[in-house]
């Protein structure tokens, strides 16, 4: 199968990657251990040391990416040209089966892709057992890092206590980017992902995954679906909406005045979220 499968991630970009943690645990976020990134800077090249580092909110479906520079002497990932834009999402990556038979695909669509993007890092302690994962990013994308990722070894990731949080989060549903043109940016994401997208009801197109959902939308239609967010820049990933299984009686309880309600939920606004605005959904 060659087509996206899922939001796989949305990553957020932060100078201080312990200090979001810290964040998105008062937000009643389990994470997973600071964890320091080694891969290949292209296809030929040795397995290296990076200067950047995440922890991860790992949900029943999909997770959350908190990546930051903890070595500024080593290869930055392209944190620093991210930091440079804005702190906040800069990474939307899609499930995939089949790294070969996608790179394949995608050099026949004109993707210039070198070739698969290995990464890794450990688990847990610096010592612990090892994640690994193989990646399709498109070059230069004006979106941020769009890409395709498989995990090699799920099982390392996807495990208690990680999957449970006191805000009782349990899948990524959306991604909510926001372009000047957003059928160019919605045509690129299609040619990733094998997925054309659709009409959006709120203006722009919105790209439906079998798990999740990328919407992309013109700026004159965020206020309606995320009042209040200001864009830095474009293209912009605006927010992020995650489902809880509860809802959302725990987000109430734990976050309190801090939410915003909005059309699919209740949002945390981007300055108290990394960012990017986070909105809750009771599903």
């Amino acid at each position: 199968m060659t087509a996206a499968t899922a939001l796989d991630h949305v990553g957020l970009a932060t100078a201080d990657p312990r200090a979001l943690g810290a964040l998105y645990a008062r937000l009643g976020f389990t994470l997973s251990p600071l964890s320091q990134q080694s891969g290949r800077r292209s296809p030929e090249l040795p397995v290296e040391l990076f200067g950047s580092a995440n922890h991860c909110v790992m949900l029943r479906e999909g997770f959350i990416e908190l990546l930051g520079l903890v070595d500024p002497t080593l290869f930055d990932n392209g944190l620093k040209q991210f930091l440079a834009r804005h702190e906040g999402v800069h990474i939307l990556a899609f499930e995939m089966q089949d790294e070969v038979a996608n790179l394949e695909r995608l050099r026949g669509a004109g993707v210039p892709i070198p070739g698969v993007a290995w990464l890794q890092r450990p688990v847990g302690e610096a010592d612990g057992p090892i994640a690994r994962f193989a990646r399709l990013p498109v070059p230069d994308a004006p979106e941020g890092r769009v890409q395709l990722v498989r995990h090699l070894t799920p099982e390392l990731l996807w495990r208690e206590p990680w999957l449970t949080h006191r805000n009782r989060a349990v899948a990524l549903e959306s991604a909510i980017l926001v372009a000047e043109d957003p059928g160019e940016s919605a045509a690129r994401l299609g040619t990733l992902t094998g997925i054309a997208a659709v009409a959006d009801g709120a203006g722009g197109w919105v790209l439906r995954l079998p798990r999740g959902a990328v919407r992309i939308l013109p700026p004159a239609a965020l206020p309606a679906v995320l009042p209040g967010v200001a864009v830095p820049s474009l293209p912009f990933t605006a927010g992020f909406v995650v489902r809880t299984d509860d809802g959302n009686a725990a987000v109430r309880a734990l976050l309190g005045d801090v939410l915003q309600p909005v059309a699919e939920g209740l949002m945390v606004p981007p300055a108290l979220a990394g960012g990017a605005a986070l909105v809750f959904s009771p599903g």
